[in-house]
């Protein structure tokens, strides 16, 4: 109390600095606890496939056969099964008269029944063991039963697949829990597979892998991934040819599914990490305060230890004094960074599509974390000043003699705010780098047109699929904002992309290097604004007879120029054909991997979406025609559009959340960091009243008197900008090296940082040290 804003600005800067603390950890213990609730989640393992050609490349899934080829020819797992993924799929319900239709964007998944052997995922109606015994049988989760049927038993109900196969509701899961990757809610007998999809039920297909196609295993007690991949190359000599050998199957635990982005990972560990270092940062640079402003305060305390002193304290009874001072202002601190990050967590489910919660006393790790942190704080904010403060000697205290070198504010004062100033230009570089790489990657040409482009759905599993789809367009096309359509599987740039084998002419073998294939009709050059660098485009057509690429597979098969893979014969897809046309190169995935080659076709059985170009001028307008006439020709469909574009920064997901975050972290080190500045200012004040009167009176200028409280804040700036600059140069050297395609870290993006930090600094200085240089200065000289 005698020390209001001292208080304040220790009180404030700590809780916001632990409640960042707080908010990190949970967000850090709920990844790091996916998947952690299966009983024999140390011998769960998935099989993943490298395929090694000039490049390696991953995928989590295997070949179709694969699950039954292990379980017939190894007895390394107690258990093994298959699960396949359907994304997006649509599920009709018959209510009478009415019949519901929902579009499930994690859509179903096909498991074999011991898959809930492997798993727990527990049924509250129903026989685990024996639900998905028999074909167009299905499970589902409470959560779905209550959306389908309300209060209605869903056991012996039937649902609708895309519109074509009805399945019988044997068992009602328990809810799925937010923290696993299996986030599926419907699941339907394997035995169904031959009505979903006919290349992964046949047994025969060692030759294409499809990346929703999985291999879970439970291995036996005692057996090691290590031992399973010793026995993978015979089992590959088995099925495959020697010329066929490019695939390479791993064994993955069940932890690493979430973290490993090779194999489609939500996250990165190191992302993870990342955040825990920022949260680490801002707990000390709220400390660094404490520190300081307790040492540039101890002068002033020094009678106070003097007297206590010579009435009988030890210096350990002052040194405890101080650290029970510092707990009761970390206490204050702690009680309202807890309720600062119950505010806080609402924006972090928003930001990160979860649904997480702060609850002191659901399990022990929250309140031990905030325990630890708590000691932690206490320790380094208060063990220093506490030895300072009762190492004055009682002599010299009771006459204020205790020397401004004994309170440290000319040597670790000075590394505690060149420390401070460091943290707060790293994230400062930190955050402009992430931004200019985000700027970059959604800015720059990606070699075609992704502005006023909507993605509509098209169902093509219907055998009227040819006869609507061209209704689709002739009613699309007439109206009047709608510029070109285009139905292809997929735009040039997607998540979803197909890659098989390519010969070139007579040569004997299969290039060593895939080729990302394009299914699409005669418009999708002109809707995607595709250049054309050599031939034409291919003729309309419904089947594949002509085939279009693109640079880059013209430079992997050697040929010196456009014009000579032109009217040469490829073999892609299983299909001969001649090459009409070379595309200028484009981006197809995300700038993180490079461009591939590719070959464009026509086969109207994989058409997949309608890209519709408008004008978005009446963007509203036009997007309500399109809906009506879509509905119109399928109505047994739910509608469901997307502009490109967005589809497009779906690549950038978790680096646009990370960005987010750091910008918010960066801003709370450097508001942390500018209270510091301000109480260290503040004090300066005090402690200079006498000597800034001497001054004015003498002739000094305003400008004068704010250079004597910038000069040594601008020295330590520029120290702190020399150890933050290789730092922070090296950590975004390493986020970077995930880009194929990157933005050159200049000498400007520093200079940046460092302008920025230098005028947040000179406001935080020049406000305090103003108020000083103009306060009268006979009054500053009657102060002592």
């Amino acid at each position: 109390m005698r020390h209001k804003s001292n208080s304040l600005i220790n009180i404030v800067g700590l809780s916001l600095s632990i409640a960042c603390g707080i908010l990190i950890f949970t967000l850090v213990n709920f990844h790091l606890s996916f998947d952690d609730f299966h009983p024999n989640k140390e011998r769960i393992y998935r099989i993943v496939t490298e395929i090694h050609n000039q490049e390696v490349s991953y995928t989590p899934g295997v070949p179709p056969p694969f699950t039954k080829a292990f379980r017939n020819d190894f007895t390394f797992a107690e258990k093994v099964a298959r699960a396949v993924n359907f994304r997006g799929e649509l599920i009709s319900v018959t209510d009478g008269k009415e019949i519901k239709k929902f579009k499930e964007e994690n859509g179903i998944v096909c498991v074999e029944p011991s898959f809930f052997e492997i798993f727990n995922f527990p049924l509250v109606q129903g026989d685990i063991k024996h639900a998905l015994d028999e074909p167009y049988t299905a499970i589902i989760t409470q959560k779905i039963a209550n959306k389908y049927f309300g209060t209605e038993d869903a056991i012996g109900k039937i649902i609708r697949i895309d519109n074509k196969t009805d399945f019988k509701i044997t068992g009602i899961l328990k809810d799925i829990p937010a923290n696993t990757d299996r986030n599926q809610e419907i699941y339907v007998s394997d035995l169904s597979m031959k009505s979903l999809s006919n290349f992964i039920s046949n047994d025969q297909a060692w030759g294409g892998i499809n990346s929703e196609t999985h291999c879970f295993v439970l291995l036996k007690s005692g057996i090691t991934p290590r031992d399973v991949e010793k026995a993978f190359p015979a089992f590959m000599h088995k099925y495959y040819k020697p010329d066929d050998l490019a695939f390479v199957f791993k064994v993955q635990s069940l932890s690493d599914i979430h973290f490993n982005s090779n194999y489609d990972g939500y996250a990165d560990r190191k992302y993870l990490w990342s955040l825990s270092f920022i949260g680490l940062f801002l707990i000390i640079t709220a400390c660094v305060n404490f520190i300081n402003l307790s040492t540039a305060h101890a002068v002033s305390r020094s009678k106070e230890v003097g007297i206590r002193k010579v009435l009988g304290s030890l210096r350990s009874q002052l040194f405890w004094q101080f650290i029970a001072e510092t707990t009761l202002i970390t206490l204050f601190a702690v009680i309202l960074a807890f309720m600062l990050a119950e505010l806080g967590i609402p924006y972090l489910n928003e930001l990160f599509k979860t649904q997480l919660s702060i609850h002191l006393f659901r399990d022990y790790k929250l309140p031990l974390f905030i325990f630890l942190l708590f000691s932690v704080v206490v320790f380094l904010a208060g063990s220093y000043p506490g030895l300072i403060i009762s190492g004055f000697q009682p002599v010299l205290a009771l006459k204020g003699k205790s020397s401004q070198k004994a309170s440290g504010r000319f040597s670790l004062r000075r590394i505690l705010v060149v420390t401070q100033f460091a943290i707060s230009q790293m994230l400062i570089i930190g955050t402009i780098v992430i931004a200019s790489q985000m700027s970059y990657s959604k800015n720059s040409d990606l070699g075609f047109s992704k502005d006023g482009i909507v993605m509509l759905p098209v169902p093509i599993n219907d055998s009227t699929g040819k006869n609507r789809m061209q209704s689709l367009r002739n009613r699309l096309a007439a109206i009047p904002g709608v510029e070109d359509i285009s139905f292809c599987m997929q735009a040039p740039a997607s998540q979803s992309n197909n890659t098989t084998d390519i010969i070139f002419e007579n040569r004997p073998k299969d290039e060593p290097w895939g080729v990302n294939t394009k299914d699409a009709d005669d418009q999708y050059l002109t809707t995607f604004g595709l250049k054309l660098v050599a031939g034409r485009n291919f003729y309309r057509s419904d089947t594949i007879r002509e085939f279009i690429v693109n640079e880059t597979l013209v430079k992997k098969l050697n040929l010196k120029s456009p014009e000579e893979i032109i009217n040469k014969n490829v073999r892609i897809n299983g299909k001969v054909a001649p090459v009409v046309g070379v595309v200028k190169d484009f981006y197809n995935y995300s700038f993180r991997t490079d461009i591939a080659a590719i070959a464009i076709f026509s086969n109207y059985t994989n058409y997949q979406n309608c890209a519709v170009k408008i004008n978005l001028a009446n963007t509203k307008a036009t997007l309500s025609s399109i809906e009506k006439i879509w509905n119109d020709v399928y109505p047994e469909y739910v509608f469901d559009s997307q502009f490109l574009d967005e589809r497009i920064a779906r690549f950038y997901e978790l680096d646009d959340i990370m960005l987010k975050i750091i910008e918010i972290l960066a801003a709370i080190a450097i508001f942390i960091g500018c209270l510091g500045l301000y109480g260290l200012v503040s004090f300066m004040a005090v402690q200079k009243t006498k000597e800034i009167g001497v001054r004015k009176v003498l002739g000094a200028g305003i400008w004068n008197i704010l250079w004597l409280f910038g000069k040594e804040f601008i020295f330590l700036l520029i120290i702190a900008f020399v150890i933050a600059a290789p730092l922070a140069w090296w950590a975004m050297h390493r986020y970077l090296q995930d880009f194929k395609y990157q933005i050159h870290i200049g000498i400007d993006l520093f200079l940046a940082a460092l302008l920025g930090t230098f005028i947040i600094a000179a406001i935080t200085v020049s406000y305090r040290s103003l108020k000083a240089a103009l306060a009268n200065p006979v009054k500053s000289l009657r102060s002592e």
